[in-house]
């Protein structure tokens, strides 16, 4: 099995309608509409070689749960419905599988990966307005 890195995630990835290259947290990442559907990861507790896609909570639990030597979960990451893979151990097959999935989900809105588990998304209408007060 060939060692992949980022750069053979991108060729996967940009075969995506509409996927575009950009960066999240200073990290190469892949997005449709401006959602990332795969990023490098850059937090100190995750393994090198390893990227943070989101899949949603349950996906999550089944692929840890099915391959624990590709699939795995950082304390960093819990809150949010991402899954670690380690390119170096994840076949080309599982990972197109694995982008796949993602792109669907996130394009589909299913998944975002900046959405914490529990976290509710405030209304743009509650902005509070302070006046000054006059003494």
């Amino acid at each position: 099995m060939a060692r992949a890195d980022f750069d053979t995630v991108r060729k996967i990835g940009l075969a995506f309608p509409r996927a575009q290259e950009d960066r999240y947290y200073g990290m190469p990442a892949l997005k449709i509409a401006g959602e990332v559907f795969v990023v490098q990861t850059s937090h100190r507790s995750a393994e090198p070689n390893s990227i943070s896609v989101p899949v949603g909570f349950e996906r999550r639990d089944q692929l840890i749960a099915a391959d624990p030597g590709v699939f795995y979960l950082k304390r960093h990451y819990e809150l949010y419905p991402v899954v670690l893979a380690r390119l170096d151990r994840i076949t080309r097959e599982d990972l197109q599988s694995l982008l796949h999935f993602a792109y669907d989900a996130v394009s589909s809105g299913s998944v975002s990966a900046g959405q914490q588990r529990g976290a509710r998304r405030q209304k743009s209408s509650t902005k509070i307005i302070r006046r000054k007060r006059s003494r």
